[in-house]
């Protein structure tokens, strides 16, 4: 196991979770958020299984470790972590790993607009760093106009800039708005007996 904290901060705000998880595994930190663009991840947790030889099996899903954030994902982890353990235990018989032919079958590259939004998000991560947090917002705001979905973008803006005087928003009051609506996509394992 690996985890990949994607924060625009590193360090300075990855950290002292980092630091309270005690984690037994390597925890890295991903400032340009490398991790979460080649595998579509638009929230975190999310997760991606690689087998040991380095196959894709299963990318961007909701991965917490139990269910106390079940209200706001509406996807039940206990099926998921059950999946998980399947995995691990019978590799490639699992029913939980997907074959080649079904995930050339999900994946798709970014459209147009997602990938247009990638490089504005990454705009504004660099006009961030390099002192221009004013000048940031517009790139932030392009990027969550054009993947309104992605979760990611909206909370590293709202981390780096002002969300309130910026956005006039936050993100509880972003929550509000889905209306019980999640703001991940939902888990989609196949029914095991």
């Amino acid at each position: 196991m690996l985890t990949v904290a994607q924060d625009s901060r590193g360090a300075e705000t990855a950290g002292e979770w980092i630091r309270a998880a005690r984690p037994e595994h390597p925890a890295l930190i991903d400032r340009t958020h490398r991790v979460a663009a080649l595998y579509g991840m638009v929230n975190v947790p999310s997760s991606v299984w690689i087998d040991e030889r380095g196959r894709l099996v299963r990318w961007g899903e909701v991965a917490f470790v139990d269910n106390r954030w079940q209200a706001y994902t509406k996807s039940d982890m206990e099926p998921y972590l059950a999946g998980l353990r399947d995995w691990v235990r019978r590799g490639a018989a699992s029913p939980f790993a997907l074959t080649p032919a079904e995930l050339r079958r999900r994946l798709s590259g970014p459209s147009p607009e997602h990938a247009l939004a990638a490089a504005n998000f990454r705009m504004g991560q660099e006009l961030h760093a390099r002192g221009a947090a004013v000048d940031a917002v517009a790139y932030f705001k392009e990027a969550q106009r054009l993947h309104p979905e992605n979760w990611r973008y909206k909370r590293q803006a709202w981390q780096l800039t002002d969300a309130e005087r910026y956005y006039g928003t936050s993100f509880g009051a972003e929550v509000a708005k889905l209306g019980g609506r999640p703001y991940y996509p939902p888990l989609d394992l196949p029914s095991v007996e």
